[in-house]
């Protein structure tokens, strides 16, 4: 018997959505072994040479009009992609994707960006026979994300659901699944042990993520965070940006043997198991593995839009604040006082609304009518489409 095929698309307009699509990914094959999944930037796979230039001039936007950006969000919030973008999208960027899914054969399309929604919904207009899912990957639904041939959404909380199904959507058609979390943090682990393996001092420690874009806080901030260097270890995760780690490392403000600063990290769930509160910009798939991990978290420079309904739904929750120098300050003197009693680690393990983090890929395999059996396999790998131009285009769950 054929093993069921699983196909992801996403784009890389942020980190967030292709990340939900590797968490969903590996989190299927981990509870179901025999399920092959394929993880794809549509856009990046079928044109690799305009799609870093359409990102970079997105991340140029944020960056540097944040207000446009949000003003954008709000005024279509309300708005489907329309027939005449959806078109637009096909002719210019996504003629082959049709070819793809012909060559790949899934059983199942999962679209963690609402450009691919679009665009596969555009093709099951035309004909296409494959159920498509639309996972939601923010505390919040722009219309974007809405598609009359979307056979079924898989979204963050009862409030998103809610927000659907006042856009028309079925209620039957909006499963609350929780954004999935890659399965390294499906668990926590002891915090004492994790630091010693990590090289990091056993004191109260903050974990500080962000800079991939180039995004920070000011410099009051930073005063903040390091009037007390001496008694709280800070950890800077700065993403792939180089250059924002050479500028900091250079920083004699930050030369102090417990602050570390960080690129790259492909273990940041340790480094949130091994700190206590966590301070970083509010994507869906950053705060989702917060509340996994338990961890406190203080927000900064939200995106206007979805950053900021993440921003407001966590806030609300009493499982974030938004950054700023006295919120720094009360936390920091928190951490203090409190650190050797047994109130702060309490607070971490009893979150409110925690989502049980494998739910999303257990809801898959529920839906595609195959067992979870928490075994770890390897399974067979999947031949590539022969269409590859570029390898670093397409993403493929090892």
């Amino acid at each position: 018997m054929r093993k069921k095929r699983v196909l992801l698309f996403s784009e890389g307009f942020g980190t967030g959505h292709t990340g939900a699509a590797y968490a969903l990914a590996e989190g299927i094959r981990l509870l179901s072994p025999d399920v092959q999944c394929r993880v794809i930037e549509l856009g990046k796979f079928l044109n690799p040479t305009v799609a870093p230039w359409i990102l970079s001039a997105y991340r140029k936007t944020v960056s540097s009009q944040p207000k446009l950006v949000g003003m954008m969000y709000k005024t279509q919030y309300h708005k489907s992609l329309n027939r005449l973008t959806k078109l637009a999208l096909h002719r210019i960027f996504y003629t082959h994707a049709s070819q793809v899914i012909e060559q790949l054969k899934p059983d199942l399309i999962i679209c963690t960006h609402p450009i691919p929604a679009a665009v596969i919904s555009r093709l099951k207009q035309q004909g296409l026979d494959v159920p498509l899912y639309t996972l939601i990957t923010d505390y919040d639904a722009h219309g974007s994300w809405v598609n009359a041939e979307a056979n079924r959404y898989l979204v963050s909380t009862s409030r998103v659901k809610s927000i659907l199904t006042g856009r028309g959507v079925s209620p039957e058609l909006v499963t609350v699944t929780g954004i999935p979390v890659h399965p390294k943090f499906w668990e926590r682990h002891s915090k004492t042990q994790l630091r010693k393996e990590l090289g990091l001092a056993d004191i109260p420690t903050v974990l500080i993520m962000g800079g991939g874009w180039g995004l920070m806080f000011g410099k009051d901030i930073m005063n903040s965070l390091t009037a007390r260097m001496d008694e709280i270890q800070l950890i800077f995760c700065m993403g792939s940006n180089d250059k924002l780690v050479a500028k900091m490392k250079a920083n004699p403000l930050l030369d102090h043997p417990n602050v570390k600063i960080l690129g790259y990290s492909s273990e940041i769930n340790k480094l949130m198991d091994a700190s206590d509160l966590l301070i970083t910009k509010p994507g869906g798939m950053t705060c989702t593995e917060g509340q996994a991990k338990g961890i406190p978290m203080l927000f900064y420079s939200a995106i206007p839009g979805q950053e900021e309904k993440n921003s407001q739904y966590f806030v609300e929750l009493g499982l974030a604040e938004v950054l700023d120098s006295e919120v720094v300050n009360k936390w920091f003197s928190m951490l203090l006082h409190e650190y050797a009693g047994p109130e702060l680690q309490r607070k971490r393990r009893t979150s409110p609304e925690r989502q049980q983090p494998q739910h999303c890929a257990a809801t898959v395999l529920q839906l595609l009518g195959k067992p979870a059996s928490q075994a770890v396999a390897e399974s067979e790998s999947w031949s590539s489409p022969s269409q590859v131009r570029n390898e670093e285009a397409v993403y493929v769950t090892p």
